[in-house]
């Protein structure tokens, strides 16, 4: 039986639209804002040579920061939509998984005040009077790396919540059980990923990255649903 509609009249098919655009939307954010500006400015050899880079790029950085913002905005949309989606199979474990999700964002924004912090030092022309090259480069440099830790740290609960994730996708009726076996798959990937630092710091872990495509089908798959329109069926009940 598929469930047709959630209370408040919020179909499942427009949280699948819902949840499939802002992933989408991070599709093209979040490899903006990690591989093209953080990697080639914020983390960009010397501190000295990327202060100057960040200095000459300002307009770039900030399109940077605001990418980032960006993507742990849809992430907040997609929390709430996935919880809406998932009702029906358990909504305590739906609620549960949706708040793992809005932990890690939490976690993501305050570090990305860090990195929009470090750029308005550079930025700032009398700060750097003030206080002299050398203890400016540090400082930029302590909070530049407290916003890669940090976030990274975060995306361990991140795959807590793709694994609670793909156990409600397993466990409904009305999306592909091998869909949850990825997501899992995914999550797992995640926390080994993450924690490889913290943990096992020698240990060359990169492959694992691939499992991460599990989320990327899971969003497809939804897109590709919302659009078609769920099977016109009654509505299931709610479970308490």
């Amino acid at each position: 039986m598929y469930p047709a509609i959630h209370d408040e009249g919020i179909t499942l098919r427009q949280a699948a639209l819902i949840a499939s655009i802002a992933g989408l939307v991070m599709g093209f954010t979040a490899p903006f804002a990690e591989f093209v500006v953080f990697a080639n400015l914020f983390d960009s050899g010397k501190i000295a040579e990327a202060a100057q880079t960040i200095i000459g790029n300002q307009g770039f950085s900030l399109a940077g920061i605001f990418a980032y913002l960006l993507n742990f905005i849809c992430d907040v949309l997609i929390a709430w939509a996935l919880y809406i989606l998932l009702i029906p199979v358990n909504r305590s474990v739906s609620l549960l998984t949706a708040w793992f999700r809005l932990i890690y964002t939490v976690i993501g924004l305050i570090s990305l005040f860090k990195l929009a912090t470090a750029f308005r030092l550079l930025t700032i022309p009398t700060y750097l009077a003030v206080v002299g090259s050398e203890q400016l480069n540090a400082q930029v440099q302590l909070l530049v790396r407290s916003f890669r830790y940090e976030w990274s740290l975060g995306l361990v609960l991140f795959g807590i919540h793709l694994c609670l994730l793909g156990y409600l996708v397993y466990k409904s009726k009305y999306i592909p059980r091998i869909l949850g076996v990825l997501l899992a798959i995914a999550g797992v990937g995640y926390m080994i990923y993450y924690l490889n630092p913290y943990l096992y710091p020698h240990v060359g872990v990169g492959y694992i990255a691939i499992t991460f495509a599990g989320e990327l089908i899971f969003m497809l798959w939804l897109l590709f649903r919302g659009f078609r329109g769920w099977p016109s069926r009654e509505p299931a009940a709610l479970p308490l």
